[in-house]
């Protein structure tokens, strides 16, 4: 009898060892048919348009997941250079992007300049104040602009209104934000009573009223490079979405949000 007993005890322990091992190795292997992630960072004001875009390049590459890191080109560049696992850096600046060109961390054949924007002064729609163009800015009590340090659509900012030989008589009115969008919020809402933001940010907003258009001769050029990182844990799938960006389907997707095709 405590035979019998023994081995039914000693065959439970061995199915039970044998469902461990089972389930170890379940959780070890991974899983099949499983997903890439890919990791792109980009100026937050490609927002919209990006995110059109991740949904018709997830419908054509089911194992393909894109995820966004949106921000000031300033501080993704910096958080790249420090190491941040990503596989795609899409800046609103070339010398943000020529940093991790010189930094050896983006290959030069690996990136290209792909879209173009403008800078726009806009006002909120209901703006009692006569503010027509950007000289008009001297009427204004507040005035916001990304900092320049940072955010280019702040550097565009500055270089734009110290050709007009406005910088100096503002700068005291000059509300800082941390990215282009926050200078749109800050319209919208009326805390500010102009700001300085890329076409696209103003077109996406119904809050805000485009009073001028800053003419080119009076910034840098103001282009979107998009390139691979040198580093990426996913080669192929970043080449792959690298590719897509350049499509005619994204372009088109560009132009609706108002950027400009540069190639």
């Amino acid at each position: 009898m405590k035979k019998t007993y023994l081995m039914i005890f000693l065959m439970m322990m061995l199915v039970m060892a044998g469902a461990g091992c089972s389930s170890d190795e379940t959780e070890m292997k991974p899983q099949a048919g499983g997903k890439v992630e890919l990791t792109v960072s980009a100026a937050v004001s490609l927002q919209d348009a990006l995110n059109d875009i991740k949904k018709s390049f997830e419908k054509e590459n089911a194992n393909v997941e894109v995820h966004y890191n949106f921000g000031a080109s300033g501080a993704l560049q910096q958080q790249i250079s420090q190491g941040a696992p990503v596989d795609l850096f899409f800046s609103a600046a070339e010398d943000k992007f020529d940093k991790l060109i010189e930094e050896d961390l983006i290959e030069e054949k690996n990136g290209i300049d792909l879209v173009g924007n403008d800078l726009v002064l806009v006002v909120p729609k209901d703006s009692k104040k006569e503010i027509g163009s950007l000289e008009d800015l001297t009427k204004a009590d507040k005035i916001s602009i990304g900092t320049p340090e940072s955010v280019p659509a702040g550097q565009y900012a500055k270089q734009t209104l110290e050709k007009l030989n406005l910088w100096k008589e503002i700068e005291g009115k000059l509300v800082y934000a941390k990215d282009v969008r926050q200078v749109l919020t800050y319209v919208e809402t009326g805390n500010v009573d102009a700001g300085l933001v890329y076409k696209t940010d103003a077109l996406s907003s119904e809050k805000v009223e485009i009073v001028a258009v800053a003419d080119k001769d009076l910034h840098d050029p103001i282009i979107y490079p998009v390139g691979m990182i040198k580093d990426s844990s996913h080669p192929k799938e970043a080449q792959l979405f690298y590719d897509y960006l350049q499509s005619e389907d994204s372009i088109k997707v560009f132009e609706k949000y108002g950027f400009e095709d540069l190639n």
